[in-house]
């Protein structure tokens, strides 16, 4: 997670932090929940497909360097 500093008309300062104690949560969770939920859906997370098809292998062997290679496939870096 990343901190980040927000500002609030003191009304909606208070009504957030009552809402979050209501449901039980901090008033950081409670705005994370609500950008969530403003924002939709997550990315989808790249597929493990994204290892193969990288290209010619030009006589890598892929049981030697297949945990650098699938972390560059996931990384975007392969």
């Amino acid at each position: 997670m990343t901190r980040t500093q927000l500002s609030f008309e003191a009304e909606e300062l208070r009504r957030a932090r009552t809402r979050a104690h209501q449901l039980g949560i901090s008033l950081a969770e409670y705005v994370r929940r609500v950008v969530a939920a403003d924002l939709g859906a997550r990315a989808p997370e790249r597929s493990p497909s994204a290892v193969f098809d990288l290209g010619s292998s030009v006589g890598a062997d892929i049981a030697v360097d297949k945990d650098r290679m699938i972390g560059e496939a996931f990384a975007g870096g392969g």
